[in-house]
């Protein structure tokens, strides 16, 4: 078994999409990145990439690199679970906690639940999603930002199925 845990900080600007564990968010707002800034996504990555002792996405995702401009969460996290399968790893479980004073992040749980799920091959059951309030402190707590820390649990396969692919890859 490992452990890794995620973190991800964003701007929110007027104009772009909000997305949220790959789940576009009505809102006027979304957050700003060479990416899609999805937060969830980002720490998600991150806190896989950590538990097998490799760098951040920023290494595999350099936001000086002009043809990643715009890619999707679920790209940067499909990248990790690459490299989580290519050692024989999979996750047992992954929590994530939201830090955003708008929108109402409640409503939206089960949608980004499912989808995290889906993304990364898991079981529903075994991905917890929920959000908190920074009480008005920062530029999170100003609104301005949204933050994201996440926690996953790996666990070693002997039969590792890459997320998204259907296929089993028998090392």
């Amino acid at each position: 078994m490992r452990t890794g845990i995620g973190f991800d900080v964003h701007r929110l600007v007027v104009g772009r999409r909000l997305m949220l564990g790959g789940v576009e968010l009505p809102s006027k707002k979304g957050l700003l990145g060479h990416s899609d800034g999805d937060v969830l996504l980002h720490a998600l990555a991150d806190a896989v990439l950590g538990a097998l002792g490799k760098p951040d996405i920023g290494c595999f995702f350099p936001d000086t690199d002009k043809k990643i401009k715009g890619i999707a969460g679920g790209l940067i996290l499909k990248r990790a679970l690459d490299e989580m399968a290519k050692e024989k790893f999979g996750i047992a479980n992954a929590d994530v906690v939201l830090v955003a004073e708008e929108p109402k992040l409640a409503p939206h749980y089960e949608r980004i639940r499912a989808n995290v799920a889906r993304l990364a091959g898991i079981s529903v059951k075994n991905v917890g999603v929920k959000a908190k309030t920074a009480e008005m402190m920062g530029p999170v707590g100003k609104g301005g930002a949204i933050a994201c820390m996440a926690v996953v649990l790996l666990e070693q396969k002997k039969t590792v199925r890459r997320p998204g692919s259907g296929k089993k890859v028998v090392k």
